[in-house]
């Protein structure tokens, strides 16, 4: 999976918007947009925490903690 696809699947998860993600998340918007139209790429340990960060959130939500 390119990182492209990545960040929109990990955005997915959260069934946040642009905007919602980037306040929850602290990253800039305008940062999500290009991540998300591949003007741009997120360093991997990026990729990596949001995308542990998410999971646990999700698996705390599916606990129902």
């Amino acid at each position: 999976m390119n990182t492209l696809t990545n960040i929109k699947s990990i955005r997915a998860k959260t069934n946040l918007s642009q905007r919602e993600f980037s306040d929850k998340y602290g990253i800039p918007k305008r940062t999500i947009e290009n991540w998300e139209s591949g003007a741009s790429s997120p360093p991997d340990y990026v990729m990596n925490l949001l995308e542990f960060a998410i999971e646990n959130e999700y698996q705390k939500k599916s606990r129902g903690t």
